[in-house]
């Protein structure tokens, strides 16, 4: 699966632009603040139907402007797609493939599978357990429809159960009514709690393979899942919460309060590993769900690489491009701010390239390399 092009209209800094890519490596140099890494959020968009970035729909709509508009052409498996999503401020976002709507846009999740490695990724390791958590999601949803329809039936339910804890401080309890959601609460957490500890076991081979092939080191790192369903049953957890959630006014237990500890050599990474460890251990962890993603599907997911290399020393660099240049990774994009330090990495690659500079958010062809 690839790019062939992308039409961005009034995304976030982005006026106007028409980009065609190559099949397998694009680069993009340019200063900061200048919309590289707006333009692989637009692409980020049109897989994941949300940016990576920003959490409303509303903050991706140009200063000054009432609407955006992004338009993708992909080559998935041999067969064209043509995929548009437009926002106008006060209406609902509206998803097309092959201009037909979709009527809802988890229908659409999966269909062109990303992975997004950015320096924001450093949230995995200082940020609270939701981090975490929509990295799990992330990957997760973007191999199996199940898993998340059943997440969105839990977090609307997890919501009106919560709402009906923050009305009892005004209306009598009923237990009837709390247990009746209870029951529907916990078998939609029992069936996401086993897909992510299925998902974390498989997930940890990898892991450790990739951040052998990237650092060169030696270093044991692995993933831990911890949740409250790991020791105890869900509708047992529901109910013995019941008169402590009474108190709090919200739910304490569930697999809304899951989450990973990242580990290097046995501890948590958070604690124990320098910047350079971490820094290798976050690309490892995505390369890693890249893996994870194209064997499940059967699809390469894009890569993007976004000013991921300020804290890895050359060694390093040249290691990760190595290996996602070769036939085992598909379409690539990678911004930087080093023209230099782009024209050398690319120039040790084999396969075709399209060299990109930004400028106030407008994007020149520099150099075109085929195979």
């Amino acid at each position: 699966m690839y790019l062939k092009r992308l039409t961005a209209i009034n995304f976030k800094s982005i006026g106007q632009v028409d980009v065609e890519f190559d099949v397998k490596i694009n680069c993009f140099v340019g200063n900061n603040g200048q919309g590289k890494t707006n333009l692989l959020d637009a692409i980020y968009y049109l897989s994941m139907c949300k940016s990576s970035i920003s959490s409303t729909d509303i903050q991706v709509i140009r200063h000054g402007q009432d609407f955006f508009v992004l338009q993708g052409y992909y080559s998935r498996q041999g067969v064209d797609e043509s995929i548009y999503c437009g926002l106008k401020q006060g209406e609902a976002k509206v998803f097309k493939r092959n201009g037909k709507t979709y009527e809802r846009l988890a229908d659409h999740i999966g269909l062109l599978p990303v992975v997004v490695v950015s320096p924001t990724d450093n949230e995995l390791v200082e940020g609270s357990g939701e981090e975490r958590r929509k990295y799990m999601n992330g990957v997760i949803s973007q191999i199996d429809r199940v898993y998340l329809d059943e997440l969105l039936r839990y977090n609307r339910l997890l919501a009106q159960r919560n709402s009906l804890l923050k009305s009892y401080s005004r209306t009598p309890f009923s237990y009837d009514l709390l247990e009746a959601i209870d029951v529907q609460l916990a078998e939609y957490a029992s069936v996401i709690h086993s897909k992510r500890k299925a998902f974390v076991e498989q997930l940890i081979g990898i892991l450790k393979e990739y951040y052998i092939k990237v650092s060169g080191g030696q270093e044991n790192v692995s993933l831990s899942y911890r949740s409250h369903l790991n020791d105890t049953p869900a509708e047992t957890l529901f109910r013995d919460s019941i008169e402590k959630d009474r108190v709090l006014q919200f739910t304490s237990v569930g697999i809304h309060r899951d989450d990973l500890t990242l580990l290097i050599n046995g501890y948590p990474i958070r604690n124990e590993g320098s910047q350079g460890q971490q820094k290798t251990y976050l690309i490892a962890l995505k390369l890693a769900q890249f893996d994870f993603i194209s064997r499940i599907a059967g699809i390469k997911p894009l890569l993007l690489l976004d000013d991921i290399f300020d804290k890895l020393d050359t060694s390093r660099v040249h290691r990760l491009i190595d290996m996602v240049a070769n036939d085992g990774f598909g379409q690539i994009f990678i911004t930087d701010t080093s023209k230099n330090r782009l024209e050398e990495v690319l120039a040790k690659v084999t396969s075709g390239y399209r060299f990109f500079r930004v400028d106030n958010s407008e994007f020149s062809l520099v150099e075109s390399k085929l195979p």
